[in-house]
């Protein structure tokens, strides 16, 4: 990357060039690079303020999907405690692919090492910004209950779905069909990330029931080893409030 140009070196010519005319030209022409001069001095020291403009441009055209990853990846602990692991890793994920692409191509790569904490923050209050959805009863404690619960959020979405009997589902917790599309969910209600364990459920209850798509729901998110298997086997990993949204289009690898 070409080395970015300091205030030295964008004011060095105006000043030679100013002091070399009023040489001919007299005053007017040094007063003329003085307006010069100062007028790449305010650019220069107005640049952070566009900087973190345009970060907050970038961040706010995404807050309903970063909102809603914040929620996808962070979980309570049986502790009481916030565990937001996930989401961190989530924040950094679109500050990297996202907003530093479009800075560097606007000319502010030289300010992304200095002002990395500060991108993340602006991320953060992105994803903050949005309300979080109201929810009318509160989250099932035990896990039949909970397949109930994505059953009829998928019911509300336009699918019809049903649970299977906890004995032969053959890895699959929720069936559900819409426009000749076959979707089969492991629901798993966690209190800390789910593991690969039933991505590989899920995969196997997708041939047993001859399904388009297989997805495994959470409240808690999602291990890096669960994500890795879901993208090699065209698994979806969802939070339960994606389900009010989910289509019938067949595919849907997650990165």
């Amino acid at each position: 990357m070409p080395r970015a140009s300091s205030l030295a070196d964008r004011l060095f010519w105006p000043i030679v060039a100013g002091g070399v005319a009023s040489l001919w030209l007299g005053p007017g022409a040094l007063a003329a690079a003085g307006l010069v001069v100062l007028g790449l001095v305010a650019h220069r020291l107005g640049r952070g303020g566009r900087f973190r403009r345009r970060v907050r441009a970038i961040a706010h055209r995404h807050r309903e999907t970063l909102a809603l990853r914040r929620r996808q990846e962070s979980y309570v602990d049986p502790y009481g405690n916030e565990i937001l692991d996930g989401w961190l890793r989530e924040r950094t994920y679109f500050a990297e692919r996202t907003v530093l692409p479009r800075l560097e191509a606007e000319g502010y790569g030289d300010l992304i090492e200095s002002r990395w904490d500060e991108i993340l923050s602006l991320v953060e209050a992105a994803s903050l910004s949005v309300a979080a959805p109201d929810e009318t009863e509160a989250l099932p404690e035990d896990g039949l209950a909970y397949e109930r619960y994505c059953a009829a959020l998928l019911e509300r979405a336009g699918w019809e779905a049903r649970t299977t009997r906890a004995a032969g589902d053959q890895g699959a917790d929720v069936v559900a069909e819409r426009d000749g599309v076959r979707l089969v969910l492991q629901c798993k209600r966690y209190a800390k990330p789910v593991g690969n364990g039933a991505v590989q459920e899920v995969v196997a209850a997708r041939s047993y029931w001859s399904a388009d798509r297989a997805a495994v729901v959470s409240n808690a998110g999602f291990t890096p080893a669960a994500r890795k298997l879901a993208a090699a086997t065209d698994v979806l990993l969802l939070h339960h409030d994606a389900l009010l949204e989910l289509g019938a289009r067949r595919g849907g690898r997650q990165r």
